[in-house]
């Protein structure tokens, strides 16, 4: 199951730049979002462990990125917990993944847009209530354009002004939730439910059965809404 999460992951939010090395997969985008920009250890391989890490660290920081590893029980080899912690890595922006049925009826007040020429407006408004700065905004941009899964931007409105917005992507039996995030001075008031729900009815109309997605544990307001 972690594999198979993982995989679905990197394919719907997929990196600008990726390499496969021995086993690994090594993400790349400029600096933005951590999982674009992290070693994905799926695979032992067949390299003295040390020699791996080595090498890693060698991409990353040709790109003048930072080496992280985006560490599961799942990670291969055996070992690289250790290996990593000898070398001063430290652990940081635990994340869990939750998964769901999908399930609900589609909130009447989201508003659906699954082609990209629509999504202009959504882009906007996810940078401003996202505070993502404006050097970083054509990063953002540059990786939902790589998106190759049926992608629905799902956004809730108030007075003609976008005030909360999410990411679908469906890949198969999956549903994948990203980019959730709703203006401050309009939470608590079930938008950010809304949008799930909007959202995870419009992957099942395309064959979706499960839905995940991955929260920062440090952010209570959004574990609450997710539990």
């Amino acid at each position: 199951m972690i594999r198979t999460l993982e995989e679905l992951s990197m394919n719907a939010w997929p990196a600008l730049e990726t390499v496969e090395s021995d086993g690994w997969v090594l993400r790349f985008s400029e600096g933005y979002t951590r999982r674009a920009n992290s070693v994905c250890p799926l695979g032992s391989g067949t390299l003295n462990l040390a020699d791996k890490i080595q090498e890693a660290e060698r991409q990353y920081r040709e790109r003048d990125l930072r080496p992280t590893f985006k560490m599961t029980t799942g990670s291969l080899p055996h070992g690289l917990d250790g290996a990593l912690a000898e070398r001063g890595y430290k652990a940081e922006a635990g994340t869990s993944v939750r998964i769901a049925d999908v399930a609900g009826a589609r909130d009447g007040a989201v508003r659906i847009d699954a082609s990209w020429d629509a999504s202009q407006e959504w882009r906007d408004a996810f940078h401003r209530m996202g505070d993502v700065a404006p050097e970083r905004r054509d990063i953002h941009d540059r990786i939902l354009s790589r998106i190759t899964r049926p992608t629905a931007f799902a956004s809730v409105e108030r007075d003609g002004r976008i005030v909360g917005c999410a990411l679908g992507v469906v890949q198969g039996e999956w549903l994948g939730v990203f980019n959730v995030v709703v203006d401050e001075a309009f939470r608590r008031q079930g938008l950010g439910r809304g949008l799930m729900r909007g959202l995870m009815a419009w992957g099942r109309e395309l064959g979706a059965e499960r839905v995940y997605l991955q929260v920062v544990l440090q952010n209570a307001p959004a574990v609450a809404l997710y539990e």
